[in-house]
């Protein structure tokens, strides 16, 4: 089992659009909430979602975020597509995961920390350090001649954002689902003169996400494993402070603490 995160209200317009994912009183589990160290964990009974025996506890722990890359990557078509990723972050890489899954043409990621870096080659992923390496001369490297058809905006850089913009096709799709710490400029020039798509992304789309990503998963043995692939660190209970500090280390994917043993 895994669990939608976002508690939806059921009675504002979009809840009876079903269009649940944009609620305007969505109570978030961990946030608004009590989360999963409660002893306890009420939730609708349509929040829970049940799995195929494809999905196994790891992956079924990995769900919540893994929906965030699907609802991300899935904006847009992908199929033939050069597709740039800003962020090297477990969801980021799960982004291109999915993108490469999907038939993309080239997928492009870009990050600053080389062991984020690392867990993006293992998916098949070109990866690029920014802060050693020029984007531009690995896109000339890929044939690639104009410029990148969409981009998947997860780190909430500014720089990263500004980069995208500045490096896609006329007419190319952006979504965004990373957070920045507070607002920043970017060039409208180019985003108007080019003609770019931008798309908040937030959570998941309830709950046609969670049906496209179980299937993925559970058609895709490749996909299951390069999902695996981004636990880094596993933990027991009593050592959740150390997990705790694997994860704000940055030198990580995801961390699991294990209930079972």
């Amino acid at each position: 089992m895994s669990v939608e995160g976002h508690v939806t209200c059921g009675r504002c317009r979009n809840c009876r659009a079903g269009r649940r994912h944009l609620c305007i009183r969505t109570s978030s589990i961990g946030v608004n909430r009590d989360g999963a160290f409660a002893d306890y964990v009420v939730v609708p009974a349509r929040n829970v979602w049940p799995q195929s025996e494809e999905i196994d506890p790891d992956l079924g722990a990995l769900f919540d975020p893994f929906g965030n890359a699907v609802h991300t990557a899935l904006q847009f078509p992908l199929a033939g597509e050069d597709v740039l990723v800003t962020g090297a972050g477990p969801i980021g890489v799960m982004c291109a995961a999915i993108a490469r899954h999907c038939g993309a043409r080239n997928v492009v990621i870009t990050d600053l920390s080389d062991y984020r870096l690392g867990l993006a080659d293992a998916v098949g992923a070109v990866t690029v350090n920014t802060a050693r390496q020029g984007l531009r001369e690995v896109m000339a490297s890929l044939g690639m001649t104009e410029g990148f058809d969409v981009g998947l905006e997860l780190s909430g850089a500014p720089a990263a954002t500004r980069q995208v913009i500045d490096v896609c096709n006329h007419g190319a799709r952006i979504a965004m689902l990373g957070l920045p710490k507070g607002g920043y400029e970017i060039d409208w020039n180019q985003v108007i003169t080019r003609m770019l798509t931008i798309q908040g992304v937030y959570g998941r789309e309830m709950y046609d996400t969670w049906y496209k990503g179980s299937f993925m998963l559970g058609s895709s043995p490749e996909l299951r494993d390069q999902v695996r692939g981004i636990i880094t660190h596993r933990f027991a209970p009593e050592q959740w402070a150390d997990a705790f500090e694997a994860a704000r280390s940055g030198e990580c994917g995801k961390v699991i603490i294990n209930w079972e043993d």
